[in-house]
């Protein structure tokens, strides 16, 4: 598959991708911009015309400016954009909507959301990704071969229908360019191995024809959170900063015989002896917290490379035909995670030899029993931690016949690293995964006059590959190896004999800390081996493919129908879109493959027959103790669509456009109309305003109606938990109302607009929202409500098997939340943008700029949503608040950058300040999440309240440019002068990805040739 790809893309195409960069949108093409002064197809309209003329509050970012700001990627240039906000592209495990999405990169305006901003490339669809928030990737655009981008700061599902709710990123390539380009950077990060980049295009015009190719080579090296201070902090300043109380070395119950023929608990739970040794925290509550986040990444080594090539030929006066082709692959080879995963689901009684070890919670009791996975007192790491620490087993201890790590308090691994990994330089006892992407789009166009129109007719064919891996435990298989039938080769019915082997879960099988290195005296064994891990801990794999075909024609030009303005230009348009998506998982983690938790061991595959656990019937949940599995899928549906589209321009100084779409999706989705109304009145010479009106809407995906599901993993308490979130087949398209309206201002080398934008949202595609589900379940200070909310409650999977009086929000073990048209939601704030420029300032030679680009959001309201029948969150306003685990994005209030532009003669200087405003986190509020009282530092509950304001983050950065003889371009510049640590913030990596940059101050030399 991936070589037939890669040989029909080279086939017919070489492209390249050259970064762009964070840089003050302009009302207008730079001077050197491919296509100034044209009439062109502006991004929201499909009639030609200039963006200085148009309705549209249209933004287009040049080439000349990029390269001013030194060049940076794509994903910086969107995460600096004022009208841009939570932007995926950096690590960031543990938030769900960037899970499995590493190397991917998506534009997000206003914050609602990547699936509701429309990326196009020359005007026309990409795929999406197919990861679990479907956007496309932009990571994959052909960056080098850009000479402009335009973003439209509005709805434009008139013109080009679903998804472009908050607005369009469009990239347009270049058509001018003449002879070669080379161009490359060195960037330097401190405790990285820095970030390369290359490229090479060619590019000619001829008199009936046009050709352009490009290639580029990128590489963004490995930082690890080790590397930078404020992401790995002690327990006492972050208990949320990436530490668990499931981990290894964990708690454990020391059991023994007891009334009735049952075991019962010779020891309260008691945290391993070597907890604090190998760099744990052990809590006032008993528990052993150890530090996963200091086994990952804060940015993973990527590697990437593209190809693009466009050709366009006169076929006569009037026809042309152009085809453009597109491959692009991303790798991410060394995705690091935690050395394990917790385990969140019980053994199945034929792992435990059909025995229920469990101890009651007391002799004579019935309910609720303690359990989790057992350690028989024969384990020769029980016997070693028995020897290291006797004080331990004093008193009923002293004859102890095992012992329980119970559910959710342990994993195989974490202190000590993984010993799969642990001689890996790369790896470092990390668990290990990788990411792929494959992106391959042909388009073909045919195109020409007829009369006073300009008619096109075109294909374009889209795919998009992801594959992903990683690893988790096998629980059955954990619980054998505990008693002794561990391995590959085990045959025997003698624990420990005739290749069995045994799996130690106690300190003494630490020799030292994998990461502070410091040693274990009596980590003297025995030691866990990479053979047995291996049979335990296995890869599952995941193959996502995404298909887009579109068929579009159109017909734009003057009806020779006259206005006071000048003639009425009128477009009419049909386009039909065929997608497909199938998902394919691996064995290990294919529901249909393992059903049952038994399966590895028993290799029963029948999912109503799963050995039971020792609380009762056990569901076919799949093997996997931690991460989900899924069943494989391939869906596929049909898209028609009508369009038309009319500018008036009523007098000289005031111009109409209408424009509306008829979409038809079929099935249950149904089908949508949606008008649109935008006009500009030129004031005078200096003053001219503006405004809009219009719907929007989204469909859903193909994935959001299937009756699959994917896994997230999200923090419950203390603990990473795992969550299913599942398709919904009664899904319908969510709607918009769009408004705006602005003024534009213009005096010589001065201009500014102000735009007040508005989005009334109904039948918003949301996900169940999850801390409100926890928190209406579990709420502050008070006992469950289980009893008074049983549908929310049969969401939950709960270690303690029925959820009782006594269930805490600790005993939550799995979640399962749905899709749904849940919300309305209302989000409007007013853009500013204010530009002088002067090419002789002060009546010298020396160019001069300044300017200010910035937005504030008034409002971001949700309404109140339910779940199962019961509201879970009332309405609120989103703005200036983290909304973690809600259906809203972080969201600053303010958002800004600023430039300074200083040139002369060869010359060019640039000072650019960037502002993100602070976030509170709305936990504190309700005193949840990590502002509850905190049992694990003190007995009575410790009140911490750090991190409840999030800080505002600013930055500045400086660019030289100095252009040389003989074409020749060299830039240099500092990136965060200051060596701003991103603000703090209750997170696993102490700051918020979505907002925050980790790199610190960075160095980037660069260089470029034109021949």
């Amino acid at each position: 598959m991936t070589k037939t790809r890669l040989l029909c893309a080279c086939a017919i195409s070489v492209m390249a991708i050259a970064a762009a960069s964070p840089a003050m949108a302009q009302t207008a093409p730079d001077a050197d911009t491919a296509d100034a002064g044209k009439d062109i197809v502006i991004t929201g309209s499909i009639i030609k015309g200039t963006p200085e003329d148009a309705a549209l509050p249209v933004n287009v970012i040049g080439s000349a400016d990029l390269e001013k700001q030194g060049s940076p990627s794509a994903v910086e240039l969107l995460k600096a954009l004022p009208t841009s906000s939570a932007v995926l592209g950096d690590a960031n495990q543990f938030d769900s909507r960037s899970q499995g999405a590493e190397g991917i990169a998506t534009a997000n305006l206003r914050g609602l959301s990547p699936q509701r901003t429309l990326v196009l490339l020359n005007n026309r669809r990409l795929v999406t990704a197919g990861n679990g928030v479907p956007a496309v990737d932009i990571n994959l655009i052909p960056a080098a071969a850009i000479g402009r981008i335009e973003v439209l700061k509005d709805g434009a599902a008139a013109t080009y229908g679903s998804d472009a709710i908050a607005g369009v990123v469009n990239f347009i390539t270049r058509t001018d360019q003449e002879g070669f380009r080379a161009a490359g950077s060195y960037k330097f990060v401190r405790g990285a191995d820095g970030d390369i980049d290359g490229s090479l295009s060619f590019g000619h015009v001829g008199d009936n024809w046009r050709f352009l190719a490009a290639v580029s080579f990128s590489k963004r090296g490995e930082l690890s959170t080790r590397d930078r201070s404020f992401a790995v902090q002690p327990y006492a300043v972050n208990p949320q900063g990436g530490w668990t109380g499931g981990g290894n070395p964990a708690s454990y119950l020391l059991v023994g015989p007891g009334a009735a023929g049952r075991n019962t608990a010779y020891s309260a739970l008691t945290p391993d002896a070597g907890c604090a040794t190998l760099g744990g925290f052990v809590g006032a509550n008993s528990r052993c917290y150890t530090q996963y986040s200091s086994f990952d990444n804060l940015v993973d080594l990527e590697k990437r490379g593209t190809a693009f090539v466009d050709v366009e030929a006169d076929l006569t006066n009037t026809i042309k035909f152009e085809v453009t082709a597109l491959y692009g692959r991303s790798t991410v080879p060394h995705y690091l995670t935690s050395p394990s995963y917790i385990l969140t689901q019980l053994p199945s009684l034929a792992s435990l030899g059909g025995v229920n070890p469990y101890p009651y919670a007391t002799a004579a009791s019935v309910a609720p029993q303690t359990a989790g996975f057992y350690v028989p007192a024969t384990n020769p790491g029980f016997i070693s931690y028995k020897a290291a620490y006797p004080a331990l087993f004093t008193g009923a201890g002293a004859i102890a016949t095992g012992a329980v790590f119970p559910l959710l308090l342990f994993r195989p691994y974490i202190a000590g690293g993984n010993p799969s990994t642990l001689g890996d330089l790369m790896e470092k006892g990390s668990a290990r995964g990788m990411r792929k992407s494959e992106s391959t789009r042909l388009t073909a166009e045919l195109s020409g006059k007829l009369g006073t129109f300009d008619w096109s007719v075109s294909g374009t064919y889209h795919d998009y590959y992801r594959y992903t891996d990683g690893y988790d435990s096998f629980g059955d298989r954990v619980q054998l190896a505990l008693r002794g039938f561990g391995g590959p080769n085990c045959t025997g019915t003698t624990p420990g004999a005739n290749g069995c082997l045994w799996l130690n879960p106690f300190s003494t099988a630490v020799s030292a800390g994998a990461v502070n290195g410091t040693t274990n005296p009596l980590g003297t064994g025995p030691a866990n081996t990479k053979e047995l891990t291996d049979w335990f801990f296995v890869k599952g794999t995941t193959q996502v493919e995404s298909q887009l075909f579109v068929a579009d024609a159109s017909l734009s030009g003057s009806s020779g129908i006259k206005l006071p303005g000048g003639d009425i230009q009128v477009g009419i348009g049909a386009q039909y879109r065929y997608n497909k998506f199938s998902t394919t998982y691996g064995n290990n983690s294919n529901i249909q493959s393992n059903p049952c938790r038994d399966t590895p061991i028993t290799g029963n595959t029948n999912p109503a027959a799963c050995s039971p656990t020792a609380l009762g019937p056990a569901a076919a949940n799949g093997a996997y103790a931690f991460l989900g599995t899924g069943r494989n899928s391939y869906l596929r549906g049909g898209v028609y669509a009508l369009f038309a589209e009319a500018q008036l321009p009523v007098f000289d100084t005031f111009n109409l456009q209408l424009a509306a779409r008829y979409e038809d999706y079929g099935g249950g989705v149904g089908h949508t109309f949606d008008p649109q109304v935008r006009a500009r009145w030129q004031v005078t010479d200096w003053l001219a305003l503006r405004g809009g009106f219009g719907t929007t809407f989204r469909a859903p995906t193909l994935a959001n109606i299937s009756n699959g599901f994917v896994t997230a993993l999200q923090l419950i308490g203390s603990t990473f938990t795992p969550v299913d979130v599942n398709g919904n087949p009664n899904l319908k398209p969510e709607k918009s109302k769009n408004y705006s309206g602005g003024i534009l201002l213009k005096f010589g080398g001065f201009h500014a607009s102000v735009d007040y934008f508005r989005y009334d949202l109904t039948d918003a595609i949301v996900s169940d929202p999850l801390a409100a589900m926890v928190a209406t379940l579990f709420p502050a200070g008070a006992a469950n409500t289980c009893a008074a909310n049983p549908t929310l409650a049969a969401r939950f999977t709960f270690s303690t098997g029925a959820c009782t009086a006594a269930t805490t929000v600790a005993n939550v073990a799995r979640v399962n939340t749905f899709l749904q048209n849940g919300a309305s939601q209302t989000n409007s704030g007013i853009d500013f943008s204010a530009e002088y420029r002067s090419s002789q300032f002060l009546n010298s030679n020396l160019r001069f700029g300044i300017g200010v680009d910035a937005t504030y959001t008034i409002s971001n309201r949700i309404s109140a949503i339910s779940v199962a029948g019961v509201q879970v969150a009332s309405s609120f306003d989103g703005v200036g608040l983290l909304n973690y685990q809600s259906t809203l994005y972080p969201l600053p209030q303010w958002k800004g950058q600023a430039f300074l532009d200083l040139g002369g003669g060869p010359v060019d200087a640039r000072v650019t300040v960037y502002y993100t405003d602070g976030l509170h986190d709305q936990r504190f509020d309700t005193k949840t999440g990590p502002f509850a009282l905190d049992t694990s530092l003190s007995a009575a509950g410790t009140a911490y309240y750090a991190g409840a304001d999030i800080g505002n983050f600013v930055t500045a950065d400086f660019n030289l440019q100095i252009k040389l003889p003989a074409n020749i371009t060299l830039t240099a510049t500092v990136i965060n002068i200051f060596d701003k640590d991103p603000p703090f913030a209750r997170e696993d990596y102490n700051y918020e990805p979505f907002i925050g940059n980790p790199l610190g101050r960075q160095f980037k030399v660069g260089a470029s040739v034109k021949f």
